[in-house]
């Protein structure tokens, strides 16, 4: 298990040495270079507060989601439940395009973003628990509810783009997701926030654990069901609430990295939450890596002065094509 894990984190250096040199701006020759304490003022600029932070916050943003996904399949037995059944990514998304569209926050205050995607990320989870709360904390109703209060908000992000049409590159971004303008400050945000809830969420691996096994086997253990499920569904919320304020929506990655982290180090959550943090972290930073080279060659290719693929839309395409494969493979899997 510590070579698995071991393995885990070289591959999550690897990726994000790969994202260092990946981007626009410089040559990897040159990337390199910088990072051996060479380069002019504008190479170590470009490194060092540009894609450095956006490489740091990468890895934070995929190991939240990835560990809130495996909180959420663990909590409620669903093997298909990811963040978007909380309601919190497209409340996220809705907080920073309202607040955007309302001049209120902008890409170039960073603060004032992450603040209006959280507040919208706590509504959208809170409607959910007033909608579900009185079913007593059932899995199977949660999780229809989630579909159901994304929806509307999804509809409410529609609106604001109706009413302020000059939003659509905003609403594209954050609906999308990207890591694109990404500095010091996001990574400065969400750290101490993902750090905090991820460690929560550690905690509750026992409870976690006994959830998976059904409500009536926690019960005869003499676990709380109702606030066992709670307390995991607020750790999700929280990761969640913080990975999407600071990328946006990055679509599949909290719902098929948790199917990985399972696979390679089994039902004992004490490993899978750490491992799937780590696992999440390389998949966005390598994806990232991905997007901003098949940016390059597509760039160079089509003449374009400048073409960004965003990192969403890769992990979208890549997840739902891994998702087909996972229902395929094991259509009545239940925790």
């Amino acid at each position: 298990m510590s070579r698995r894990f071991a393995l885990l984190v070289a591959l999550a250096v690897v990726c994000a040495g790969a994202e260092l040199v990946a981007g626009r701006g410089m040559s990897p020759a040159t990337a390199w270079e910088v990072l051996g304490g060479g380069g002019d003022t504008t190479e170590r600029h470009i490194v060092f507060q540009l894609r450095i932070p956006r490489m740091l916050v990468a890895l934070g943003a995929g190991a939240s989601l990835a560990v809130a996904g495996l909180v959420l399949q663990s909590a409620l037995r669903n093997p298909l439940a990811g963040p978007e059944v909380t309601g919190v990514t497209p409340g996220a998304v809705l907080g920073a395009v309202t607040a955007t569209a309302l001049g209120f926050a902008g890409w170039d205050s960073p603060l004032a973003v992450v603040v209006a995607a959280c507040v919208g990320g706590c509504a959208g989870a809170l409607l959910l628990w007033l909608l579900a709360g009185r079913t007593g904390g059932d899995p199977a109703r949660t999780a229809v509810h989630g579909v159901l209060v994304s929806a509307v908000l999804g509809g409410f992000t529609a609106m604001v783009l109706l009413v302020e049409p000059g939003e659509l590159g905003s609403v594209v971004q954050w609906l999308v997701g990207t890591t694109e303008g990404r500095v010091w400050e996001h990574w400065r945000l969400l750290w101490p926030w993902a750090l905090l809830w991820g460690a929560a969420a550690w905690l509750l691996t026992g409870p976690l654990t006994l959830l998976r096994c059904g409500d009536d086997t926690a019960r005869a253990a003499g676990l709380s069901v109702h606030r066992a499920r709670a307390l995991a569904l607020l750790c999700a919320v929280a990761l969640t609430a913080g990975a999407v304020a600071a990328v946006g929506a990055l679509g599949f990655v909290g719902l098929l990295v948790p199917h990985l982290a399972v696979a390679v180090f089994g039902a004992d959550l004490r490993a899978g939450l750490p491992g799937a943090a780590v696992l999440g972290a390389a998949v966005v930073c390598g994806a990232d890596a991905a997007a901003q080279l098949s940016s390059r060659l597509l760039a160079d290719t089509l003449g374009a002065g400048r073409l960004t693929l965003p990192v969403g839309a890769l992990t979208a395409c890549l997840g739902a094509a891994l998702l087909l494969v996972v229902v395929r493979r094991a259509p009545d899997r239940t925790y």
